[in-house]
C-alpha cells in the first residue's frame, strides 16, 4: 500500500532514515526516480533510498540541464516522490540557486517537502552535466560558504559536497577541496567525472574515514562499475541518476513511432505495463476501500413530507 495513507507515513525526519542507512557496512544504492511512478516502481524492487537529478527534472520538463530549474520545481517533484514511497531521498541541488542565503532557503524547502539529503556541486552558473567539458569552478571560498550555510539551515537533512574540480584542475586540487567542504561542515563528499577505477581509489584512499558517493550514469567519463566494485574502492553510495529517464525516453519514443507508421498502437501493447499491473504499482484498490470505509451510503427512506 503507498505511504500517502496517514497510518503508514514514517514516524522519523527523512534525514535521519537516510543517515541510519548511510551508517550501514554496505553500500546505499539509490537508483534515479523523479517521480511517483517511479518511485513505486524502484520501491517495489527492492531500493531502500532514492535519487533525484537535475538533469532528469531538467529534461522531464523540456529543458536543458543547465540550472534553469527553480527551488520550487524541484521541490514538487521532491514532495511527490516522497508521499508516494515514503523513501528518504538524496535530492540533487546544482549550484544552490545563489549564494549563500538561496542555499539556505533550497534547504529548508527541501527538507520540507521531505528530502533526506542534497547535494551541492562547485560550479558557477550556467552550470553543465558534470561529465561535460570547459566546466567552471567556484572559488574554493564561495563553495565553502554555501557548505556551511546549507549546515546551518539543516535540521536533519545530510549535506554532500560534490567537486568538478578532478576535470579542469586536477586529482591533488579536487581533494584540497574536498577537505575544505567537510571542515565547512559536509557530512560526505561527491567527486564527479572520475574516469578510471585508480582514480576513484585513489580519491577514497585520500580521503580516509569520509562518506564517498559514486555517479554511475550511462554515455559519461565513468565507465561502468557494479555497486560492489565500487564499494570495494571505498566508496558508501552510488547512485544510477538519469538511467530510468533515459529508458523511458527511449521506450516513449519507439511507441509514438509505431503509432506513427502503424496507425495504432497494437504492435506496441506487449511492451507495456498493463492496466491491472498499474493499479497495482499506485494501490489503486487500497486507496478505493479506504474511501468506501470512509463514506459509507445512506439509502434515503421514504419521501421528505412538506
Amino acid at each position: 500500500m503507498p505511504y500517502v495513507i496517514a497510518d503508514d507515513l514514517p514516524d522519523e525526519p527523512a534525514g535521519v532514515r537516510f543517515r541510519r542507512l548511510l551508517d550501514r557496512p554496505q553500500i546505499l544504492q539509490m537508483p534515479g526516480a523523479h517521480l511517483g511512478i517511479a518511485a513505486l516502481l524502484a520501491k517495489k524492487a527492492g531500493f531502500e533510498a532514492l535519487y533525484m537529478s537535475g538533469a532528469a527534472m531538467s529534461a522531464t520538463m523540456g529543458l536543458p540541464d543547465l540550472g534553469m530549474i527553480t527551488v520550487d520545481d524541484v521541490s514538487w517533484h521532491v514532495r511527490q516522490v516522497v508521499r508516494a514511497s515514503g523513501l528518504p531521498v538524496l535530492v540533487d541541488g546544482d549550484t544552490g540557486y545563489g549564494e549563500a542565503l538561496n542555499v539556505m532557503h533550497m534547504v529548508r524547502c527541501f527538507e520540507e517537502a521531505g528530502a533526506g539529503a542534497v547535494h551541492l556541486e562547485d560550479q558557477l552558473l550556467p552550470k553543465k552535466c558534470g561529465h561535460l567539458n570547459d566546466k567552471k569552478l567556484a572559488p574554493v571560498d564561495e563553495m565553502s560558504a554555501k557548505v556551511a550555510a546549507a549546515r546551518k539551515a539543516r535540521r536533519n537533512l545530510v549535506i554532500i559536497a560534490r567537486t568538478d574540480a578532478v576535470a579542469s584542475e586536477g586529482m591533488d586540487a579536487a581533494v584540497d577541496r574536498a577537505k575544505r567542504y567537510l571542515e565547512a561542515g559536509a557530512d560526505a563528499i561527491f567527486p564527479e567525472a572520475l574516469t578510471t577505477a585508480e582514480m576513484f581509489r585513489e580519491f577514497a584512499a585520500r580521503m580516509p574515514g569520509v562518506k564517498l558517493l559514486a555517479n554511475m550514469t550511462e554515455f559519461g567519463r565513468t565507465p561502468f562499475f557494479t555497486a560492489t566494485e565500487f564499494q570495494q574502492m571505498g566508496y558508501a553510495m552510488v547512485i544510477w541518476p538519469v538511467s530510468h529517464l533515459r529508458i523511458a525516453a527511449r521506450a516513449m519514443e519507439d511507441l509514438y513511432g509505431a503509432i506513427k507508421s502503424d496507425g495504432g498502437t497494437h504492435n506496441m501493447a506487449g511492451r507495456m505495463q498493463t492496466r491491472t499491473q498499474l493499479y497495482e504499482t499506485i494501490g489503486y484498490h487500497a486507496y478505493e476501500s479506504l474511501d468506501a470505509s470512509l463514506v459509507r451510503t445512506i439509502v434515503p427512506e421514504g419521501m421528505p413530507q412538506n
